[in-house]
C-alpha cells in the first residue's frame, strides 16, 4: 500500500500547481517511503508515494498506459492481477510486473465497471487525457483510506489522508467504500452483495468446511509479496488462525500456485503489550505451537500516553476505542519495520462478521444480531480498517486483512444467524464466534491448541494490558477540568463527548484538525446493547474468567 494524491479538472495552469501538489503529497510520504512519482498534464496532477511490495524494482507510479494517454495512481494490492493480466495481455503490452497495471487496460475495455472486477484492497485515481474523463474508486469494505473534495474553481481533489486536503480544499469528506466517482456519474455504488441487506436473513448455512476453505484461500492470496513479511499475533483467535494458515503455506511461493520455493519460508510473528499482559502469554503459546520466529515487544504506560497526540495525527480520528487500540499497534509497527519487514497479515474483521464483541451477548434475537453484524461491517472503515491501515502505514508497514476478503465475506455472511448467536436452541450460552471456532476445531490436524482456539475475546486495547486503558482515563481526569467538561455541549455541540477521556481526545483532534469538515469524517464506536457506552470488553458483564468454553 502507498499514498496517493490527485488534483483533477484543473482550469488554471496545471504546472503552476505542481509545487503545491508535491508538497501535499509529501505529507503522505510515511505511507510510501520507497519512491515518489508525479504525472502532470493540462488538467490533472497525479502523485504517488510508494511502498514497494510487488515488483519493488519496476512498478513505480503513476502508471501510464502503452499509448501514453491514461495515467493511474493506486494505493493497494490487486490479488487477481495475474488472472486479469492474462485476459488482457493478448491485446495490450504491459510495461511492469505491478499488480496495479491491469487497471489501466480494464478501464479501456470496461470503463467504470473496472472497479467491480478487482479482487483486492485499493483506492485509485485514473485520468484519461484523450477526453478529460477520470474516475476514482475505493475497495468494497474501505481497507484503504481515501478522502475527496471540491474547490470553488471546479477542481476535484483526492488524497489517502485528510492531512493533505484539510488546508487547501474548502469542501471535503470521506470517500465511501464500495463506490466509484466520475464526472458523469458522481459517487456511484458498485459493491452491492445480497448480504448487505439486513432484511434478507439467511435461513441455511454453508458447511464448516466451506468456511474453513474460504478463510484459507483469503490468507493464501494475501501472501503475495516480493518483500519480507510476517504476521501480527496477539494470541487471540483471529490473528492466531491467520498465522496458522500462513504457516501451512509458507514453504512454497503462492505466486505460482506453490510450485517453487518461497523467498521467505520462515514466518516471523509479532506481539506487543505491557509487561505480563494477557495477550503476550497467549501469543507466545500460539507461536510455540505454530513454530514461528516470535518477537515480543513491550511498551510502558508512559510511552503510550506520550504518543497519543502523534497517534491522533496519523489516525485522523477522535474515537477513543480506535485510539486506545491503535497506540500499541503504532508502536509495534515501528518495531516491525525496523527489522526489515514491509508487510504483515492481521486478524481484523472477524468480530464484526461473527458478532465477536462481548456486547453481542445482549442481542435481543438472531435477526437483530444479524443486522448488527452488517452495520459493523459497513462501518469498519471508520474503526478497525482505519486503525489497521493508518497505525501501520505511519511507519511504512502494510497490513493485510484476510477476514475482509470479499469471497470470505460472502461465505461467512451466508450463515443463518442462529448459528452465530451466543446461545444455542436451549438458551445455553456458548462462546462468541462459536461457528468460526468449530470450523477450525480439527483434532486430527489441529490448527491451534485448544487454549487458543477457545480463548475468550479480548479487545486489543484490553489484551495489551488492563492498565493501559485505566491510565488513559486517569490522564483525562488530570487534563480535563470539571469546569471544561461542564461546557462540553457548548464547545462540541455535534457529537458531544460523553466522558473526560472522549473530551481529551476530541480536544486534541480539534487542535490538529481545526477545519470544520474534518469532524464530519469521524464516527464513534459505541456498543449497541448493554448498560455502558465504554467500548472496553471488560465492562460488558460477559467477561468470563475461563478461556475454555464448556461447549468445545
Amino acid at each position: 500500500m502507498c499514498g496517493i494524491f490527485a488534483i483533477l479538472n484543473i482550469l488554471a495552469n496545471a504546472q503552476d500547481l505542481r509545487r503545491k501538489a508535491l508538497s501535499l503529497s509529501k505529507c503522505l510520504r510515511h505511507r510510501g517511503p520507497d519512491w515518489s512519482g508525479i504525472y502532470v498534464c493540462d488538467k490533472a496532477i497525479l502523485c504517488h508515494e510508494r511502498l514497494g511490495i510487488v515488483d519493488p524494482s519496476g512498478g513505480a507510479q503513476p502508471l501510464i498506459d502503452e499509448t501514453g494517454t491514461i495515467a493511474l495512481t493506486v494505493n493497494g494490492e490487486i490479488y487477481n492481477h495475474k488472472t486479469l493480466r492474462d485476459s488482457l495481455s493478448g491485446t495490450y503490452k504491459f510495461k511492469t510486473g505491478s499488480d496495479c497495471e491491469p487497471i489501466l487496460y480494464l478501464y479501456k475495455e470496461h470503463g467504470y465497471k473496472c472497479a467491480s472486477m478487482l479482487d483486492g484492497d485499493f483506492c485509485f485515481v485514473l485520468y484519461n487525457t484523450t477526453n478529460g474523463d477520470y474516475m476514482a474508486a475505493r475497495d468494497p469494505i474501505g481497507i484503504c483510506p481515501l478522502y475527496y473534495g471540491k474547490n470553488p474553481d471546479g477542481s476535484v481533489w483526492f488524497a489517502s489522508e485528510l492531512k493533505s486536503l484539510k488546508a487547501d480544499v474548502e469542501q471535503f469528506e470521506l470517500f465511501p467504500p464500495g463506490h466509484f466517482y466520475s464526472p458523469s456519474t458522481g459517487i456511484t455504488r458498485y459493491f452491492e452483495p445480497i448480504w448487505r441487506n439486513p432484511s434478507t436473513i439467511p435461513t441455511q448455512s454453508p458447511t464448516l468446511v466451506d468456511l474453513r476453505k474460504a478463510l484459507e484461500e483469503a490468507v493464501i492470496k494475501r501472501m503475495m509479496t516480493d518483500v519480507p513479511y510476517g504476521v501480527l499475533l496477539s494470541g487471540g483467535l483471529d490473528s492466531s488462525l491467520v498465522a496458522s494458515i500462513a504457516c501451512r503455506h509458507a514453504k512454497m511461493r503462492v505466486e505460482d500456485n506453490e510450485k517453487s520455493k518461497a523467498w521467505w519460508p520462515q514466518i516471523h510473528s509479532f506481539s506487543i503489550g505491557l509487561e505480563n499482559a494477557p495477550d503476550l502469554r497467549a501469543a507466545e503459546e500460539a507461536a510455540k505451537f505454530l513454530g514461528t520466529i516470535h518477537h515480543t515487544f513491550n511498551f510502558t504506560v508512559q510511552d503510550g500516553l506520550d504518543a497519543i497526540r502523534d497517534v491522533i495525527w496519523h489516525l485522523e480520528t477522535y474515537d477513543m476505542t480506535t485510539i486506545r487500540a491503535s497506540t500499541p499497534m503504532y508502536f509495534l509497527s515501528r518495531k516491525i519495520k525496523s527489522l526489515g519487514v514491509k508487510m504483515v497479515l492481521s486478524g481484523e474483521g472477524a468480530d464484526e462478521i461473527f458478532g465477536g464483541y462481548l456486547y453481542f451477548d445482549k442481542a435481543p434475537n438472531s435477526a437483530e444480531f444479524h443486522a448488527e453484524t452488517i452495520r459493523r461491517i459497513n462501518n469498519l472503515h471508520y474503526f478497525d480498517c482505519l486503525r489497521a491501515n493508518k497505525s501501520t502505514m505511519a511507519w511504512g508497514l502494510e497490513a493485510r486483512v484476510p477476514f475482509l476478503d470479499a469471497d470470505f465475506l460472502q461465505t461467512a455472511m451466508s450463515f443463518n444467524p442462529e448459528d452465530k448467536i451466543h446461545w444455542d436452541s436451549d438458551k445455553k450460552r456458548r462462546m462468541e464466534k462459536y461457528v468460526l471456532r468449530k470450523a477450525f476445531d480439527t483434532p486430527e490436524d489441529p490448527y491451534l491448541p485448544n487454549s487458543i482456539l477457545w480463548r475468550q475475546k479480548e479487545q486489543f486495547s484490553d489484551g495489551v494490558g488492563y492498565g493501559w486503558i485505566d491510565a488513559i482515563k486517569d490522564l483525562a481526569e488530570k487534563e480535563v477540568s470539571d469546569a471544561d467538561y461542564a461546557k462540553r455541549s457548548e464547545l462540541y455541540p455535534l457529537d458531544t463527548p460523553t466522558s473526560k477521556e472522549a473530551f481529551m481526545q476530541r480536544r486534541t483532534f480539534e487542535e490538529l484538525f481545526p477545519e470544520k469538515a474534518c469532524r464530519g469524517t469521524v464516527t464513534n464506536w459505541v456498543p449497541t446493547w448493554g448498560s455502558s457506552s465504554d467500548p472496553s470488553g471488560r465492562v460488558q458483564g460477559v467477561h468470563l474468567s475461563s478461556t475454555i468454553a464448556q461447549n468445545n
